[in-house]
């Protein structure tokens, strides 16, 4: 390895970080990266700064990735005596999980990209982006391993078929990799008529946020992990969260699940065993002391930790 070699590998990048992380930048990968390809991995991260297909008045979601590797790395790990401490998961275990950073690619290596890591066996986690990204991640499961079971957090449905190809159409742009009867929507309440009435045609569930506070966290879990699909795949925009739990999302909607709430059901659904998850639709510039880019981040080591392999 040469000097310029080392100065780009995370060797480097951890050394200068432990020398004084209270002034130094943290670095822009994925700490919790535990080995150096993706033939040794179970779980692979990616990240895609691209919000092309988004036609919200918030921009940024492409800032996204950024922010919530940045948070991963401060909030997820103390400091202390020159050492980096990782954080443990409420339940689960990251020290069991094989973890890999592909890093950034651009929006047009990301099919290539999922299709070949998931005919390796291997669990991609992507982080966007806008949540038209999901269309080419289940593009690219679907023709690998055939029609998915799709556990799909929103507060919206993004089921509108009169328009297509945006991040307001992923369930119609994606339905021919969709098992749609194994499917579920989760912390849905901003849908058009139109989406309803794709989503009855489809026979697909929604579970509102009524719901959850009606029947309970534990019978929805319950319901979750009981869904017969034997490939499933997790997507999160965070706008599923209650604004007063993630203030930087793009298209916010009042009256949605607790932070808690959302870290329970993603654990329970990860560990009936996955092929792949992503989380989407942060935007940084709206967030308030960091209060999304934390919880997204959590969100992510809570649900890798719960992840069944």
């Amino acid at each position: 390895m040469d000097g310029e070699d080392v100065k780009n590998s995370k060797y480097f990048h951890c050394q200068i970080f432990l020398q004084d992380p209270l002034l130094i930048k943290f670095p822009d990968f994925f700490l919790r990266s535990n080995v150096d390809n993706i033939s040794d991995a179970d779980i692979v991260l990616l990240s895609v700064a691209d919000e092309s297909k988004s036609t919200s008045k918030r921009r940024g979601a492409s800032e996204g990735p950024h922010s919530i590797r940045i948070a991963s790395n401060e909030s997820e790990f103390f400091s202390r005596d020159g050492k980096l401490i990782p954080i443990m998961p409420m339940r689960g275990s990251l020290t069991d999980k094989k973890i890999y950073d592909f890093g950034y690619l651009n929006r047009d290596e990301l099919y290539t990209s999922i299709y070949d890591i998931v005919t390796q066996d291997k669990i991609p986690v992507l982080i966007g982006g806008d949540h038209s990204l999901t269309t080419v991640a289940l593009r690219a499961v679907g023709d690998a391993l055939g029609k998915v079971g799709l556990i799909y957090f929103d507060a919206h449905p993004d089921f509108v078929s009169s328009t297509l190809d945006y991040y307001g159409s992923v369930l119609s742009d994606s339905s021919e990799h969709l098992d749609f009867e194994n499917s579920v929507l989760i912390g849905t309440r901003a849908a058009e008529d139109q989406e309803l009435e794709n989503i009855r045609r489809a026979g697909l569930e929604i579970i509102t946020p009524l719901d959850i506070a009606e029947a309970g966290i534990s019978k929805i879990a319950r319901k979750i992990s009981s869904t017969s699909a034997n490939k499933k795949y997790i997507s999160i925009d965070l706008d599923c969260l209650d604004p007063a739990f993630a203030p930087g999302v793009s298209v916010p909607s009042a009256g949605g699940l607790s932070a808690i709430e959302l870290i329970y059901l993603l654990k329970q659904a990860a560990s009936t065993g996955i092929v792949g998850m992503d989380v989407t639709e942060l935007c940084p510039e709206f967030d308030i002391n960091h209060i999304t880019s934390n919880l997204a981040a959590r969100l992510i080591s809570e649900s890798i930790a719960s992840i069944r392999l």
